[in-house]
């Protein structure tokens, strides 16, 4: 073998190495661009795919009849008459996705939210009768076969204690209001 060919080997080996090294690295690069550029569009994202679910529901029932009445709602929300119950859960859903949108008060709207789902899971989702575990577990779903349909208010609660956790992000109003508090604290 001349040193030529010896050279060329050694050269395809180096260029090899290099691309693995390269490919094996992009994972970790990515995600420091991620975390550097891009962290603070999730809690932005869910923001705005709850505020666009909740309001559509709050103009529906705006524009829409009251069917609450023929609800029976879980304690203490059954103490209150159907047309309040009504007037709450539509203001909230108006509200709510608007605070959602400009992030303002996240952590609150989201925690109403929350408790305004878990009323409509009890009250319309969860499944009338349930026997076993099997049974119940068919209610997962999002459309009502007999057996309930809590999938997507449960995947709904599931985003919304997310952002009762981490709180609206830095693409927000509250962010904005922390900051100045905190420069006039300063």
């Amino acid at each position: 073998m001349n040193d030529h060919s010896l050279f060329n080997a050694n050269c395809a080996a180096c260029v090899i190495s290099s691309a693995i090294s390269r490919i094996c690295a992009f994972p970790g690069e990515l995600s420091r661009w991620f975390d550097s550029n891009a962290k603070d569009l999730a809690p932005l994202s869910l923001r705005l795919l709850l505020a666009y679910e909740f309001g559509e529901a709050g103009l529906e029932k705006l524009n829409g009849d009251n069917w609450f009445a023929d609800l029976a709602f879980p304690f203490p929300v059954n103490l209150l008459p159907a047309d309040l119950s009504w007037t709450l859960a539509t203001d909230l859903e108006i509200i709510a996705p608007v605070a959602l949108i400009l992030g303002l008060a996240t952590r609150f709207f989201s925690l109403a939210l929350m408790l305004l789902t878990l009323v409509a899971i009890a009250a319309v989702h969860w499944p009338a009768e349930w026997h076993s575990l099997t049974e119940l577990w068919k209610g997962y779903t999002i459309t009502d076969q007999g057996y309930g349909n809590y999938k997507l208010p449960l995947m709904y609660v599931l985003m919304l204690c997310s952002l009762v956790l981490s709180g609206s992000g830095r693409i927000s109003i509250d962010a904005y209001l922390k900051s100045q508090r905190q420069s006039v604290n300063c």
